[in-house]
């Protein structure tokens, strides 16, 4: 599975994809299976297709946490998660999204982020 993520323009808040549009908490993503590869790869081209809107939009790997997906990556849990600071953020709305962001366990880099690195 995979999420299409970006950082939004304006403000620098951390975004998913969801039904061609862009939404602030994780648990709302649209998840993209492995069957579903085109449709990834036409939600991170239409992405990468609003410059005004979103910043460097990738694709990240998930695995299964508590019955929820969670990013495979340590620093894209911490970006889904919001701010460390634990009373600040996406993390003080709490929720099962939220519960198997923060028990998920892993420390590969995403695909996507590699790819990213590579680019520059």
């Amino acid at each position: 599975m995979k999420v299409l993520t970006a950082n939004r323009l304006i403000d620098g808040e951390v975004v998913f994809w969801k039904d061609a549009e862009w939404v602030e908490r994780f648990a709302d993503a649209q998840l993209f299976s492995g069957d579903d590869a085109e449709a990834a790869e036409a939600a991170e081209a239409h992405g990468k297709n609003q410059p005004t809107v979103v910043v460097e939009p990738y694709l990240i790997d998930l695995i299964e946490s508590e019955g929820l997906w969670a990013p495979v990556s340590y620093r894209e849990r911490i970006r889904a998660l919001g701010p460390t600071n634990l009373n600040h953020g996406k993390q003080a709305e709490g929720g099962a999204g939220i519960e198997a962001l923060q028990h998920a366990h892993g420390a590969a880099r995403s695909k996507g982020r590699v790819d990213l690195i590579k680019r520059k």
